[in-house]
């Protein structure tokens, strides 16, 4: 009984990888699609402050769970796009060490054109499912994600 469960996971495990590498891959579409040629890091960067707000880098690197220096790289991108800033740099009133990020409009504007761009490849794929289907995965998807591991 315990290897079919195993087994069970091990196969659940390998499709939903599957799933990701398909959302991966489908990022160039969106990148290609946006007037921003962002990352899927500075994407999660810009989704980040989008829900949460403006913080310091040093929150932002742990939320997105990147090394500082990609941190630091994913920074210098945000603020340097060619048509507007999606994102504004300032030194923390409090503590003059560090500095806080902040969403442009234009930033905003970014991460609902990506996030329209994944979020329509999503639903194309679930298209195929009947309204059964899509009830009960709904179900399972909230299941798996309230048991999932939470990062900072």
């Amino acid at each position: 009984m315990r290897g079919t469960l195993d087994q069970q996971l091990e196969e659940l495990a390998e499709e939903i990888f599957e799933l990701s590498m398909m959302s991966w891959s489908g990022r160039n579409q969106a990148r290609k699609r946006s007037e921003h040629d962002i990352s899927e890091t500075a994407f999660v960067a810009l989704e980040t402050l989008a829900r949460h707000g403006p913080m310091t880098v040093g929150e932002l690197q742990r939320r997105v769970e990147v090394l500082p220096a990609q941190m630091s790289r994913i920074i210098r991108s945000l603020e340097s796009k060619p048509v507007e800033p999606l994102i504004v740099c300032s030194i923390n009133p409090l503590d003059k060490r560090k500095v806080d990020v902040k969403l442009t409009d234009a930033g905003r504007s970014a991460v609902l054109a990506y996030r329209a761009v994944k979020l329509a490849n999503v639903a194309e794929a679930l298209n195929a499912l009947d309204e059964r289907d899509r009830a009960e995965l709904i179900r399972i998807l909230r299941l798996i994600r309230n048991h999932a591991p939470r990062s900072t």
